[in-house]
């Protein structure tokens, strides 16, 4: 077999195994997502029920939190396939394009979640925000105020990322770079608001959950930095 058909076969290979693993974590996802709502809905459909026909609903406040923690995982993710990116991991999976179609598609359900899980809270009696207090950062004064404005500032850089996809030509490398860069503040941001502002924050799943995403990001950011070190200073000594 020649050397081409030798590299033909090679690629269809991985392209195979990339499709295997990707439906495989698919699958997973779906039976892990839909064992958790067998476990949790009957305990928490009566309560929702019962806070809706209540006189004072906190069914907002339930949405709003599950919103929450749902876009700030989408917001990790679209940060992990991101950085993939830019370390050349997503060779090997799950493929260049994909992964960045990955990144960001995440990174634009994660916005929309995001406005969502600030927005229905306009319907909470009890903090009863205002669409100026929930849009203005620190606009807010019924419910921690410092952090929940961390947060407003987080979805105001998550939009700035995620609009920067449609103008990446008219930015160019270097200032489609400088836009990502404001990612990272976005994330430390939208991670210090759920800790300091949520309510759930004391529960081990909930903090298992936060030091999962502050770990794994740092430690594909450090893994960034030091190839990218080590690659200049591999230029350098060949030139």
């Amino acid at each position: 077999m020649s050397t081409d058909n030798w590299s033909a076969a090679g690629s269809g290979a991985r392209s195979i195994l990339s499709s295997i693993i990707t439906f495989s974590l698919i699958a997973s996802g779906v039976f892990i997502g839909a064992a958790a709502a067998v476990a949790l809905l009957p305990g928490w459909l009566p309560a929702l029920n019962a806070s809706i026909q209540a006189l004072d609903p906190k069914a907002y406040w339930y949405l709003s939190r599950a919103s929450g923690f749902a876009a700030f995982g989408l917001l990790w993710l679209s940060m992990v396939f991101g950085l993939l990116i830019t370390n050349r991991m997503a060779r090997l999976w799950p493929g260049g394009f994909t992964a960045f179609d990955l990144h960001q598609y995440l990174s634009l359900l994660g916005l929309g979640l995001t406005a969502f899980h600030g927005l229905v809270l306009m319907g909470d009696r009890y903090i009863n925000y205002s669409l100026a207090q929930l849009l203005i950062p620190f606009g807010s004064v019924n419910y921690r105020q410092a952090w929940v404005g961390v947060g407003q500032i987080a979805f105001y850089g998550l939009v700035i990322v995620s609009l920067s996809f449609y103008a990446r030509r008219t930015l160019g490398q270097r200032g489609w770079r400088i836009v990502h860069a404001v990612s990272y503040a976005g994330f430390i941001f939208a991670l210090l608001h759920g800790l300091l502002s949520g309510t759930d924050s004391s529960a081990p799943l909930v903090l298992a959950f936060y030091w999962l995403t502050a770990v794994t990001t740092m430690a594909l950011t450090i893994y960034r930095i030091l190839a990218s070190q080590l690659a200049r200073g591999a230029r350098t000594a060949a030139a």
